[in-house]
């Protein structure tokens, strides 16, 4: 098997993306290729077809425990991490990171640890910013980056983000990444990190249990509460506590279930949270609102009058209130589009 190993992450306008890099791999590629697209959890993904017909490799799902092949194009299933664990590759239901599983970020740590200065990372179209964090790991232990040129990428936020924090090595147009990956897998590997450096060995260690964790979970029993400072923050999916973890200049957070956030994801989650709760607060008033009407009916049904009146009088002022919740629920959806169209623009 080769020391080399490429990871490619895509999210929204990155099918043709993978076509254009797969096509121009030659039929006897010297390492392996591991793909994590964000596709729906419940969805069959035909990606592996498509990949294999778009150019001379063969591109399948692995099954967990599967030993790494050179030429072989790995690609994430439906809500399942795909990870790299020595020689073997790791399909696993850890917890999300970004709201993903699969994960780009999951997937580029997996390859920054076991692969190190060997490790080749490439970012192609997407919304928001997963993979980022990977592509941090990988070149901060020597790996190679690379990034689609924004402007040429369906969706320019993933490959803007990564530049933003990243000084990636490449910045080339999908049609040209294949090609220069066919260059670099005959290249040695030329490695500029000081092996002694206290703060690389402290990464590491972290890489391996933020790796662990995608893996299998436990973060909490893994010791995630000492990988950063706590934040008064918590957790969108399981209300955990967050600690905030640093990364250049990168924040990003983790709770102690294991679920993990870029500043972006960690917002749009929690915008998405508040909005629910608005709609649940307009449809519970919308209820009371129908339900005192109706026993105000009955009671003037029943010729009880007076008291009629104070059941539609509260019902008129629980509809106000209903009123100035939807005003409100209808704002911050406007306001959530906004920052989504935003970052989709960035």
């Amino acid at each position: 098997m080769s020391k080399r190993c490429i990871v490619l992450g895509a999210s929204a306008g990155g099918v043709e993306a993978l076509k254009d890099v797969v096509a121009k791999l030659s039929a006897h590629f010297p390492a392996p290729v591991f793909i994590v697209l964000h596709v729906p959890p419940f969805a069959e993904s035909s990606l592996p077809a498509v990949l294999s017909a778009a150019g001379p490799l063969k591109a399948i799902h692995p099954k967990d425990g599967e030993k790494i092949k050179n030429g072989i194009i790995y690609v994430a299933p439906p809500d399942h991490h795909l990870l790299i664990d020595k020689n073997t590759v790791a399909v696993k239901k850890g917890p999300k990171e970004n709201r993903f599983r699969p994960s780009i970020d999951a997937l580029f740590r997996s390859a920054a640890y076991n692969y190190g200065s060997e490790a080749i990372g490439v970012i192609l179209s997407g919304a928001l910013d997963d993979g980022t964090s990977g592509l941090w790991s990988i070149q901060r232990l020597g790996g190679v980056s690379i990034v689609q040129t924004p402007n040429q990428a369906r969706f320019e936020s993933m490959p803007n983000n990564a530049l933003e924090y990243v000084d990636a090595d490449y910045q080339i147009p999908s049609l040209e990444i294949g090609d220069l990956l066919s260059r670099l897998v005959l290249e040695p590997v030329a490695c500029e990190i000081n092996p002694e450096d206290r703060k690389l060995d402290e990464l590491k260690k972290r890489m391996k249990t933020e790796v662990s964790i995608a893996a299998e979970g436990g973060a909490f029993q893994k010791g995630e509460m000492g990988m950063g400072e706590p934040t008064h923050y918590t957790c969108p999916e399981c209300h955990g506590t967050l600690v905030r973890i640093s990364e250049g200049k990168m924040l990003r957070f983790r709770c102690h279930t294991g679920h993990a956030y870029t500043n972006n994801a960690l917002l749009e989650a929690v915008m998405e949270n508040a909005g629910g709760m608005l709609w649940q607060v307009i449809r519970s008033l919308e209820e009371s609102v129908m339900l005192l009407n109706e026993m105000g009916k009955n009671l003037k049904d029943a010729g009880e009058t007076n008291r009629a009146k104070i059941f539609f009088a509260k019902a008129h002022a629980l509809e106000k209130q209903s009123i100035t919740f939807l005003s409100d629920a209808l704002k911050h959806e406007t306001l959530s589009g906004e920052r989504l169209g935003k970052a989709a623009e960035k």
